[in-house]
């Protein structure tokens, strides 16, 4: 597996910059911005819910088959990856009360392809290539990844909080208010920018450095979409940024 480890990074890598240019002309059909023009069409719980599991999925099969046994150090990189898709895959489609909403097949089918090679690089590489040295969890890396890795977590489930809240009422899109929406539009996406960021801190992994700039090629264009739709839709939108408090 290791050749298809190594051959998969630089092609995924280029793949990443041209979803980034593509996503910058063309608004991803869910949420907001659903269209029927791009074919069937499956619940959106439902969707997320297949498309996410896939990556916990396909990530524990690679971290378990492999020929070394994973450091302790590996498996606490594991229960992160795992406990954080858990709350992605079930417990967050789960509490959005709105059953009716779509998304198109075609999206559901390029996450799954996204979410299978990046389990699989990620999961191979903490499980049969990641090296630590003892009293590893010391190293500054280690600590400050952490430390954004929590910080980016909390950002996101306190900005999911809010929008579940606002869906929930089933009284349309309103303007989000509280926490880090006083500064940005989508805190939930920088949230989970940071949260990877500090995953790749961590563990150095140039799986997870990959990861992290996907991450930026999906959100960075999806935030100025949404900044985009809410200053258009409310006249008095508050001043704020898109993505990146006071900059961008």
């Amino acid at each position: 597996m290791l050749n298809i480890y190594e051959s998969i990074l630089v092609p995924w890598l280029i793949l990443g910059l041209l979803a980034a240019c593509i996503l910058l002309r063309v608004k991803a059909p869910y949420g907001k911005f659903t269209s029927s023009s791009w074919g069937p069409q499956i619940s959106f719980n439902l969707g997320w819910i297949i498309q996410e599991l896939v990556s916990p999925l396909i990530f524990t099969i690679t971290f378990l088959s492999g020929l070394e046994q994973p450091s302790s150090y590996a498996w606490f990189f594991f229960i992160i990856w795992n406990l954080h898709y858990f709350n992605r895959s079930l417990i967050f489609p789960l509490r959005k009360k709105d059953k009716m909403k779509k998304c198109p097949l075609a999206v559901v089918f390029s996450a799954i392809s996204f979410n299978m090679i990046n389990g699989f690089i990620n999961g191979y590489f903490i499980s049969q290539i990641f090296t630590a040295e003892p009293n590893y969890f010391l190293n500054i890396n280690f600590i400050i990844g952490l430390l954004i890795l929590i910080t980016g977590v909390y950002i996101n489930i306190v900005s999911d909080n809010i929008l579940i809240k606002i869906q929930n009422q089933n009284e349309g899109y309103k303007v989000p208010y509280g926490s880090m929406f006083k500064f940005i539009s989508c805190p939930n996406y920088f949230g989970e920018i940071l949260q990877w960021f500090g995953f790749y801190l961590m563990t150095l992994s140039p799986a997870a450095l990959i990861f992290f700039y996907w991450t930026m090629a999906n959100l960075i264009p999806r935030a100025i979409s949404n900044h985009n739709w809410y200053n258009k839709n409310f006249r008095s939108y508050p001043s704020r940024a898109a993505l990146i408090p006071f900059i961008f």
